[in-house]
């Protein structure tokens, strides 16, 4: 499609900063780099309607730990590096709810739970003994002891099958639609351009800006180009070190008197589920067939599906009647680490990828930390 020179002048003339993904990091950038440059053009491009990644697809957990999760962390990671990236995580959630405000993201400070099988004692002991030592740190920047033993939650939750709950008084649940939807009229607000159903193809960097070539056969220019596709950064930047992994979740019909409040966390993370309203929100599963879950492609496979099934039935909702009511899945951005990738690339060429999941807890700071490579 070939531009006419009113469109070139007035929608697609070059930017100074060309953001590549509208999502909670691509949005944050956006913002970062206004608040610093408020004379530049400053353009963000999205290849789908809404935010085609993760941003819109998540489960709206406002979390950033559960001590089985960061168990195994610390199996591979450092406690430095772990307690880093957990305060991280914090930091990023309160610098969102500062930014929008709790009404507008639909912020609910109702806690998160882990849950712990009759087959998973041993996993609660290690839990246990980790408690402790994770209370001490995270009090130094929460302000207050973060776990506590929730055993006396199980029967008011009405959870059938769990031994133990364990509790994060810090955590809480989002409305994933009103984020994003706040988020995206604070930027535009501000001059952001916003651009949907652009698909970038290729780019190729000159000596005095950077040309992108779209899939609807016209180029972009710009100064500077962000890529903060996340799950598909290395569709365009294939040297990353970014692997996807969709994740599958589902969400029942209103259910009267439901009992459950709260976000609840089981087997390490890998499975996810909570109240939305009087529905009940399930996600999770990718470690059933970590391959199949390795790609960029939404889907749901049954093998997913039948397991989340069967926890509805035996676990979250016995004997309970519901209807599910909704499918779907979103891309997320993993790695061998789960350090984010902020980096500059090249002299014109940045990224802010690999949220691992924790898109809602650290994009923020991530959108500020590479507005500040930038400049």
């Amino acid at each position: 499609m070939e531009l006419s020179f009113w469109e070139r002048q007035t929608f697609f003339r070059e930017a100074d900063a060309l953001i590549v993904g509208s999502g909670i990091v691509g949005l944050n950038t956006a913002r970062a780099l206004r608040e610093k440059h408020p004379d530049w053009r400053i353009v963000v491009v999205e290849r789908g309607i809404l935010p085609y990644g993760a941003s819109t697809r998540n489960a709206g957990f406002a979390c950033f730990g559960s001590v089985g999760e960061l168990a195994e962390d610390l199996k591979v990671m450092s406690r430095d590096e772990v307690f880093s990236l957990v305060e991280r995580r914090w930091r990023g959630l309160q610098r969102l709810r500062q930014i929008l405000g709790d009404d507008a993201i639909g912020y609910e400070p109702l806690g998160g739970y882990e849950v712990f099988s009759p087959e998973e004692l041993a996993t609660y002991e290690e839990c246990l003994q980790l408690m402790p030592e994770l209370n001490e740190v995270l009090k130094e920047f929460t302000g207050s002891e973060v776990y506590s033993v929730a055993d006396n939650q199980i029967d008011k939750f009405g959870l059938n099958s769990v031994k133990h709950l364990i509790f994060n008084r810090a955590e809480g649940q989002i409305d994933t639609g009103r984020m994003m939807d706040a988020l995206l009229n604070y930027v535009r607000q501000q001059g952001v351009a916003v651009y949907n159903g652009i698909t970038i193809r290729k780019w190729y960097e000159h000596q005095d800006s950077i040309e992108i070539i779209t899939g609807e056969d016209f180029t972009l220019r710009a100064q500077r180009v962000i890529f903060c596709t996340n799950g598909f950064a290395t569709q365009l930047l294939p040297q990353l070190m970014v692997e996807p992994g969709r994740a599958q979740v589902l969400i029942t019909n209103p259910i009267e008197n439901l009992r459950l409040k709260g976000c609840f966390h089981a087997d390490h993370g890998y499975y996810y589920f909570r109240n939305v309203g009087d529905r009940v929100l399930l996600g999770g599963g990718r470690n059933l067939d970590f391959e199949a879950e390795r790609t960029v492609e939404f889907g749901l496979t049954a093998i997913v599906q039948q397991k989340l099934e069967q926890m509805l039935r035996e676990m979250i909702l016995p004997g309970i009647d519901y209807q599910i009511e909704q499918r779907w899945s979103g891309i997320m951005g993993l790695g061998p680490v789960k350090t984010t990738i902020v980096e500059k690339l090249t002299d014109r060429i940045y990224c802010a990828v690999r949220m691992g999941g924790m898109g809602v807890a650290i994009g923020s700071l991530a959108g500020e930390e590479c507005a500040d490579i930038v400049m």
